[in-house]
């Protein structure tokens, strides 16, 4: 099928519906790693449309990242269970215990713009460039937040990605 350019925003519902549930697969690296993300968030930051990811130093894809710096956020369609089983297991699955896309059943596809790949079965997918990252401060952090989610430490970095394209399905 054929992939379409699209505006960032025009997608926003949606994507904003799949993170919640059953989350979005970032894909960093050359040969793509897709991990599960359900926190992020898309605006507009620097003039520059950006998608913004959390991404703790302990997993493998972190140091992708920080070798590579492009990544792809593939959108999962409404109700595809499929990939809703493959979203599970690319969060619950590490890269480096092997190829995350046959152990999750799913295809990856060529980057248009970067070299980084995405999930072919999804039919929305962003592809970015790092302008910036830095890491979550835990003096700066909310005390119920760091509760909640830091209990063990290992904070987030945070990439700003600038969204170079947005692709659909057509």
């Amino acid at each position: 099928m054929a992939r379409i350019s699209i505006d960032p925003f025009e997608t926003i519902p949606e994507l904003l519906t799949r993170l919640r549930n059953p989350g979005l697969l970032l894909t960093c690296g050359k040969e793509g790693n897709p991990i599960t993300i359900g926190w992020a968030t898309l605006g507009v930051v620097w003039g520059k449309p950006i998608f913004t990811v959390l991404v703790r130093p302990s997993r493998y894809s972190f140091g992708l990242l920080r070798e590579n710096g492009d990544f792809s956020v593939s959108v999962p369609a409404a109700g595809d269970k499929k990939m809703a089983k493959a979203v599970a297991w690319c969060g619950t699955n590490s890269g480096r215990d092997g190829d995350k896309y046959k152990g999750a059943g799913i295809t990856k596809g060529d980057g248009i713009i970067i070299d980084t790949p995405y999930v072919a079965e999804c039919p929305i997918h962003y592809e970015c460039r790092r302008v910036n990252s830095n890491h979550v401060l835990d003096a700066e952090m909310d005390d119920e937040i760091r509760s909640r989610y830091y209990k063990e430490g290992d904070l987030h970095q945070v990439w700003w990605g600038e969204i170079l394209g947005t692709w659909k399905t057509r």
